[in-house]
């Protein structure tokens, strides 16, 4: 990839943060990677402060959808607040922590909560399904390897094809390409055959370890926080409407009431 490329590229994640910080709104966001030090240790100095705001301290929990390194991220506050050891148990599929265990401090004063990952109650579509899938918020058993490839292969082609050119030039059709990666790395049967599925499963690890590109599957934009914005007031009309209905119904009750009395 040319500097150009990497300085659009750099623009183009500071923009996304922008908004993304603005998505959530007045809760700061902290974009953080848990192997980088200097990341982990902006969020300790927040907690410092949460915690020298209290007489007796602060506790908190750390909750997320399953498998995006909940754990991860409170072992490596520990390792940096107090310079010790893992505390949580941590897993390349979801499901490793299975409940709410005992708090651990990871700074003086402060102590968090580790905790099961949270599934959205439904999917909307099929294509949240795919991304959720992709990203390993679902365990590899309920889709198949070869499919998630296919839409990450879609993805990439939208990113940046040549992410994927060590192994094959631009292509719309995953077989041949999964058939390159297979010969690439050595992933044959018995005879040469290339082995799609230990291929395609290669693969997406390869993109979740950050080697293919690093880019956000949902679309990120002006008009997407417009639109959150949208709905965020819809709901809070809808919950206040929901309100003086309450207690007009309960006002009228208590008439009905009153009037049979």
């Amino acid at each position: 990839m040319n500097s150009n490329y990497h300085l659009h590229m750099m623009l183009t994640i500071a923009q996304r943060d922008v908004l993304l910080r603005q998505c959530h709104e007045p809760a700061p966001v902290f974009f953080c990677d848990h192997r980088k030090r200097k990341d982990v240790a902006r969020i300790i100095n927040y907690l410092k402060e949460l915690g020298n705001e209290k007489l007796t301290g602060a506790q908190a929990m750390i909750a997320g959808m399953p498998n995006v390194g909940k754990s991860s991220l409170l072992n490596a506050l520990r390792a940096v607040g107090m310079n010790k050891g893992k505390a949580a148990a941590t897993g390349g599929q979801p499901g490793v922590t299975r409940s709410i265990g005992t708090s651990v401090q990871v700074v003086d004063g402060v102590y968090l909560l580790d905790s099961p990952g949270v599934f959205i109650p439904y999917v909307p579509d099929q294509d949240a399904m795919l991304k959720l899938a992709l990203c390993g918020c679902v365990k590899d058993s309920i889709i198949s390897s070869i499919i998630l490839a296919d839409y990450l292969l879609f993805r990439l082609n939208l990113f940046a094809p040549e992410t994927y050119e060590q192994y094959h030039g631009p292509t719309n059709d995953i077989v041949v390409l999964l058939d390159a990666v297979a010969r690439k790395t050595g992933r044959l049967q018995k005879g040469g055959v290339p082995d799609i599925d230990a291929a395609a499963s290669w693969f997406v690890q390869r993109w979740r370890d950050g080697q293919l590109g690093r880019f956000v599957l949902d679309e990120v934009s002006r008009d997407t926080l417009q639109r959150m914005r949208s709905i965020d007031n819809e709901r809070i009309i809808s919950i206040s409407q929901a309100r003086k209905e309450g207690k007009r119904l309960l006002k009228q009750r208590k008439s009905q009431q009153l009037a049979i009395g």
